[in-house]
């Protein structure tokens, strides 16, 4: 039996999810389900009010594990692409509070994560950015459409740039709501769950609703005419071999 790529634990009316896949929670098809899958058991889990996700060690996720997609071949793409869209609706809609307490780089995949949480503690250390482009894969419908509701004017810029911000610069956009120490990212986070937690359930699930409502439309109605072009393209064979000069690259330090 493989690893667990997560872990859940509770404090008080708060559960924390956190991602420990590897050094750099690495996000792949396992995580992705795991992860649909303890949002459903918290969703339906009458002690728990709101939850927090965070990552293991000095990451909060360096994104999809790209040697992973290069390695596996074709026919993981689009497990991929439907795994990614599936989990980051899945965030983006639970109907409780959510707190990212994003500990460290939330990169790629990984800012979408963060993005998918209604609220975004930072550490002042951290970097965070959708770097897809950059990387040379296109987003699913869902990534996109989280990054939009996240970040609204700025998203273009931050999509086509590619670059990661540090913590004073996404606070000023609106991309996180708070900026906290290192150490006490996690508390932070906690504490503004706690308080999420406390308003009144279905007044918040039905806001929650209403707010979210056009980016869900958008997400339903694309991604039947554009995700499976993007697992094409995550899954093409130039697309392998531009992630493995840029893994080799990463490997060689330069």
């Amino acid at each position: 039996m493989p690893d667990s790529a997560l872990r859940v634990t509770h404090h008080a009316s708060v559960a924390t999810v956190t991602l420990t896949r590897g050094k750099v929670n690495a996000i792949d098809v396992g995580l992705l389900e795991e992860l649909r899958t303890a949002l459903e058991h918290l969703e339906h889990d009458d002690e728990v009010r709101a939850v927090v996700l965070t990552g293991s060690g000095r990451v909060f996720s360096a994104g999809v594990d790209l040697r992973l997609v290069v390695d596996s071949g074709p026919g993981y793409a689009p497990r991929l692409v439907e795994g990614l869209a599936t989990a980051f609706e899945a965030l983006f809609c639970f109907p409780k509070p959510t707190v990212a307490a994003v500990n460290g780089a939330a990169v790629a995949g990984g800012c979408i994560l963060a993005c998918a949480c209604d609220r975004r503690v930072i550490a002042e250390h951290a970097r965070i950015g959708a770097s897809e482009l950059a990387v040379g894969v296109p987003f699913p419908v869902a990534a996109l459409e989280v990054l939009r509701h996240a970040c609204g004017a700025h998203t273009e810029d931050l999509v086509f740039s590619g670059r990661l911000l540090d913590a004073h610069e996404a606070l000023s956009i609106g991309m996180v709501h708070e900026i906290s120490p290192g150490e006490k990212v996690l508390e932070g986070a906690q504490t503004v769950a706690t308080e999420l937690g406390s308003l009144a359930p279905l007044a918040y699930r039905l806001a929650k609703q209403q707010l979210r409502r056009p980016a869900l439309e958008r997400m339903r109605s694309d991604a039947a005419a554009i995700d499976g072009t993007v697992s094409a393209e995550w899954g093409a064979p130039h697309t392998a071999e531009r992630l493995r000069a840029q893994l080799d690259r990463i490997a060689a330090g330069r």
